[in-house]
């Protein structure tokens, strides 16, 4: 049992020591790849020209790819005046050809193959420049690409072939152990050998420099740098700018509630009992104020009709009497114009005045009787203020009782916004250099601006906050009732920092980082240890440099070109 348990503590060591299947950094062997095409770029503070073709032969037509773009922003320049010319060379003619927005084509026949440089000239939106563009190869082959991915270990850092030297050695400690007669010794071989796993341990804990797949210095896996064709960059509209340095006020931010104003909302509701006759306005319509928006018939009960019955019937009385009136007073005028040479002209005048009147009082009766009972069985709902119709709750021919909404007219041009704040946040509301916020829109920009309206009259008991309104400055009817939107409030204390926008930043494994453009077709990414916000923009406190070009926009997309590389 103990010389078991001997040959098991002298297998230890050799074992711990035996940590195969890493990677030592001399044990690669890679695949090979040919590129995929030749590529030469020349930049100016206007413009970024990349040139891209196939490998190109002397005396044959050769045809080139001529990327352009604004450098700061890279956007593509369509439509752009080029004049290019071999350096050198002012016989050998190249004619250009617009295939697609900044992208043309250059051809042309080279004579010798040889390095070329282009000059061109070129003029645009951005105005006119000049740039040269070295080494367009011309007879030279696509160079094979080590691809070092693949990764493959000599026959002597095998684990097996660990496993067997650690039995050939124990064997052999072993066999010299039994032959000690002096027991002494043995025990302190023993000994040793059972300290040596340890040091062992250390030994191989302790090699730094070796690449066991972990990544680099950065922690990750993944390049810092990765390459993104140009074609891609125009595909997906990837743009960038130069950061800079810019005064930059702190802001904080809270969350509000778009509400109505006073004058925002109109519930239209009916008065009394009755059948919806007609519906005026549709959902979406802009009405004015005073706009007829239904017509509804008022249900009458049989007391109700016979009051209307019975005030007819007095009605009917009154204008036989005024039709009475009207016949003798026209068989007066006439019968005094017939004999008019004759009769006095006061009398004359006197009956034309009398039918006259009496014309008047018949007029008004006859057109009684239609008004009497409009207004005894039909009454209009009309629309208080001028806004947008909202969806009815009751259609032609429903019954509507008395208090019931119709429907609501809403006007979006002035909102009101409801925020909650503490006491202390609500007594620096005074000291802000302005409260701001945007729309949910993704595609609206503008930065509202809002002004208090109404401070806190009473605080909430489960949390002791305070309700605070604003009014948003001219909303464009870009918010709607009942969203919450996210209000900035910019301190007065101002500072000069490297700030970037929101929507330039990005997270890869939970940190944020920054996209920036290295060259014509490379890119990497630079994490970054961000600063404070006012909505729009942040303050970048390292990570990134002035005059650095960020991508700013196509970020989503560069994000997943860069996790896929």
């Amino acid at each position: 049992m103990i010389r078991t348990f001997l040959i098991l503590l002298l297998f230890i060591p050799f074992t711990v020591f035996a940590h195969g299947d890493e990677d030592h950094g001399d044990a690669k062997k890679g695949t090979v790849k040919s590129a995929a095409y030749f590529s030469s770029e020349a930049t100016s503070d206007k413009y970024e020209l990349l040139f891209k073709y196939q490998p190109l032969s002397a005396g044959k037509e050769s045809a080139l790819k001529l990327y352009v773009s604004d450098f700061n922003t890279n956007a593509a320049i369509d439509s752009a005046n080029l004049q290019i010319t071999v350096s050198g060379n002012p016989n050998i003619k190249l004619t250009v050809k617009q295939v697609d927005k900044g992208v043309y084509e250059v051809g042309g026949i080279f004579p010798e193959n040889k390095a070329y440089n282009l000059t061109v000239n070129i003029n645009s939106a951005l105005g006119p420049d000049l740039l040269l563009v070295k080494d367009i190869e011309i007879g030279k082959e696509l160079a094979a690409v080590h691809d070092e991915s693949v990764v493959t270990n000599h026959w002597y850092q095998s684990t097996i072939f660990y496993i067997i030297l650690s039995l050939l050695a124990g064997m052999l400690m072993m066999f010299f152990i039994m032959k000690k007669t002096n027991r002494k010794v043995a025990a302190a071989i023993i000994i040793l050998c059972c300290l040596l796993p340890t040091a062992t341990f250390n030994t191989a804990g302790a090699h730094d420099g070796e690449d066991h797949g972990g990544g680099g210095a950065k922690g990750g896996t993944l390049s810092g740098t990765f390459m993104v064709e140009k074609e891609s960059q125009f595909l997906f509209n990837v743009l960038t700018q130069k950061i800079e340095t810019g005064d930059f006020n702190q802001s904080t931010q809270v969350l509000a509630t778009v509400v109505a104003s006073p004058q925002g909302r109109a519930v239209i509701q009916s008065p009394q009992t009755g059948k919806i006759i007609s519906l005026k306005a549709t959902p979406g319509q802009t009405v004015g104020a005073g706009q007829v928006i239904a017509v509804v018939e008022q249900t009458i009960d049989a007391g109700t009709q016979s009051g209307i019955i019975a005030q007819n019937s007095d009605w009917k009385a009154k204008r036989n009497e005024v039709e009475a009136q009207y016949t003798a007073a026209k068989i007066q005028y006439d019968r005094l114009m017939k004999i008019a040479d004759i009769a006095a002209r006061k009398d004359i005048t006197e009956a034309k005045a009398r039918l006259e009147q009496a014309e008047k009082n018949r007029a008004l009766y006859q057109n009684i009787p239609l008004q009497k009972v409009q207004a005894a069985k039909y009454f209009n709902l009309v629309s208080p203020i001028t806004g947008i119709v909202g969806n009815y709750n009751y259609s032609v021919g429903s019954f509507i009782n008395s208090g019931e909404t119709l429907l609501e007219v809403t006007n979006l041009n002035k909102v009101y916004v409801e925020a909650q704040s503490f006491a202390t946040d609500a007594n620096q509301l005074k000291e802000l250099a302005g409260i701001t916020t945007s729309s949910n829109n993704k595609s609206d920009t503008t930065l509202y601006q809002l002004k208090l309206v109404s401070a806190a009259q009473e605080v909430n008991a489960a949390n002791q906050s305070q309700k605070i309104i604003f009014e948003i400055v001219n909303p464009k009817g870009q918010f709607k009732i009942g969203e919450s939107i996210n209000l900035y409030l910019s301190s007065k204390n101002i500072s000069t920092q490297v700030i970037v926008p929101n929507d330039a930043i990005a997270e890869v494994n939970g940190k944020p980082v920054l996209f920036i453009k290295d060259k014509a077709e490379q890119y990497s990414i630079s994490y970054i240890s961000k600063g404070a916000s006012n909505g729009k923009y942040t303050t970048i406190i390292k990570g990134v440099e002035e005059g650095e070009r960020i991508v700013s926009t196509g970020v989503y997309q560069m994000k997943t070109i860069y996790l896929n590389q």
